[in-house]
């Protein structure tokens, strides 16, 4: 292994890391401060477009309640760099691997490294309902253990895009005793007797049609307009957006995948530990629910167990010869 003693971070990317970890967002900052203080020589590829971008704040994670994700990241910047962790700001657009792995950037280098910590998240596509993407992260929100707290008791709006939107609807119940679900592409049909019973024993009032429009006043979301021309006030609109996992990297190395209700994922061991030996995985790449706190730790779960692996197998070679 490669003993980091420079705690300044380097523009030469050349050379082979001990750890290359393709993803900078919560997983990835913090598998590489693990990495760093390992005394690992390590990069971190960052293409600065975190999930939770929109939002102007987090919440539930100790000691951080409340801050905003973009300063959230930049503290972790700076201590990763404390311990000669090297960062790039680039896109990692290929990989393969023949003794080492090589990841391609998109501004034309290739860096290579023993192991490989994939933390590139997934992509929300939103409805595509006139007003929804200006407003998420705002009054237009996915996750009541992300917002919840701050819009209570307000009037709760959600919109359907499957039957699934029915456990989003009962859930945000918890937050007010208004939630109206909007059915919008979702026939009355597909909802189960037990949906029924379910969204009347919450209070949950039951709109079908198809919504053409989220109503704003003032920039601040005053209703939800169907496609009939009828109006409901509504102050806040919950969606589920559909999870796109940025799986790439992995399956051009021949991840195996296993397909849940909200994307394909990779097959992973309780470390993150991946079907290819040598690729460890962590956040929401692999999993949708993964929050930061939850991706802060898969982070350093995977980055422990690098550390691990690459020090047996030093060993194990050391013996060897």
């Amino acid at each position: 292994m490669t003993r980091n003693k420079d705690v300044t971070q380097s523009k030469d990317l050349t050379g082979t890391y001990d750890v290359v970890v393709v993803g900078g967002g919560a997983a990835g900052l913090s598998a590489a401060l693990v990495l760093g203080r390992s005394r690992l020589r390590t990069l971190v590829v960052d293409a600065g477009e975190p999930r939770n971008a929109p939002s102007a704040h987090m919440q539930g994670y100790l000691t951080r309640d409340g801050m905003s994700p973009a300063e959230f990241l930049e503290l972790g910047r700076q201590e990763i760099a404390r311990y000669g962790v090297e960062l790039v700001h680039d896109r990692a657009v290929d990989v393969s691997r023949d003794e080492d792995f090589a990841v391609r950037l998109a501004g034309g280098e290739t860096v290579r490294g023993r192991r490989l910590i994939v933390t590139t998240g997934l992509r929300d596509e939103l409805p595509t309902v006139p007003g929804v993407a200006e407003r998420y992260g705002r009054d237009v929100l996915h996750c009541p253990f992300c917002h919840g707290w701050e819009v209570r008791d307000e009037h709760f709006g959600v919109l359907a895009t499957s039957p699934l939107s029915v456990h989003q609807a009962l859930m945000v119940s918890g937050w007010s005793d208004d939630v109206t679900l909007f059915l919008h592409t979702v026939a009355e049909r597909e909802l189960s007797d037990d949906d029924l019973r379910r969204l009347a024993a919450a209070g949950v009032k039951v709109v079908p049609g198809e919504v053409a429009a989220l109503r704003v006043e003032d920039d601040r979301l005053t209703g939800v307009r169907l496609a009939d021309g009828t109006a409901h006030d509504r102050t806040v609109v919950f969606v589920a957006p559909k999870a796109v996992p940025q799986t790439g990297l992995m399956e051009r190395l021949g991840a195996q995948l296993q397909e849940t209700p909200f994307g394909a994922y990779p097959v992973v061991d309780p470390t993150g530990r991946t079907s290819v030996p040598g690729v460890w995985t962590a956040g929401n790449a692999m999993g949708f629910a993964e929050q930061v706190v939850h991706a802060a730790s898969g982070g350093y779960r995977a980055a422990s167990a690098v550390v691990g692996d690459l020090i047996m197998s030093d060993l194990d070679a050391a013996i060897a010869e």
